[in-house]
């Protein structure tokens, strides 16, 4: 059985409500950054011993919050004794705005899962309207409004969330069997 790990920060609920929608399309343990940008020694240990991880950040001015760069920056322990090589890794992220360069986003995900030698999983859903509104095929974008709470998240924004969670933690499967 292969074990799938969603290791996130959010700032307001966002970020989170997203996050438990993609552990429950992965079944995948959660790990949250605190507001320090810091993770117990355990959750190092859980996501060393993970098959998938898929990392989850709003996005802020841009890019990914400043917390999610502190944990990113720690993983160089794990870069160092490739210790997170050829496991599969994923993204999700959420902002106010429509666009809200939430690629960059993604993208400074793809970087740092290339940089750890993993293997990442895209997004197949095409934009229904519902599922994948957004359109982005590299992984999970979602969208509120900037006084919105998360219980306002569009439901296909949350189902694209679990689909997504639901084909990283299939590729993982495939890819050990």
């Amino acid at each position: 059985m292969t074990q799938t790990v969603v290791i996130y920060h959010s700032g307001y609920g966002h970020t989170q409500r997203v996050a438990q929608f993609v552990a429950q399309g992965a079944n995948a343990a959660l790990i949250t950054i605190d507001a320090d940008g810091n993770i117990s020694d355990a959750d190092w240990e859980t996501l060393d011993a993970a098959d998938a991880i898929i990392f989850g950040s709003p996005t802020y001015m841009g890019m990914a919050s400043w917390q999610f760069k502190k944990f990113a920056d720690a993983s160089s322990k794990r870069w160092f004794t490739s210790a997170w090589k050829d496991k599969v890794a994923g993204g999700f992220t959420i902002s106010a705005s429509p666009s809200g360069d939430k690629l960059s986003t993604i993208q400074y995900f793809m970087t740092l899962a290339m940089q750890q030698a993993m293997i990442w999983v895209g997004q197949p859903a095409l934009n229904d309207g519902t599922i994948n509104r957004i359109g982005s095929n590299s992984g999970v974008m979602a969208q509120v409004g900037p006084t919105s709470p998360a219980e306002d998240i569009p439901q296909g924004d949350l189902d694209t969330a679990k689909a997504y969670g639901a084909r990283v933690a299939a590729v993982a499967a495939k890819l050990r069997a």
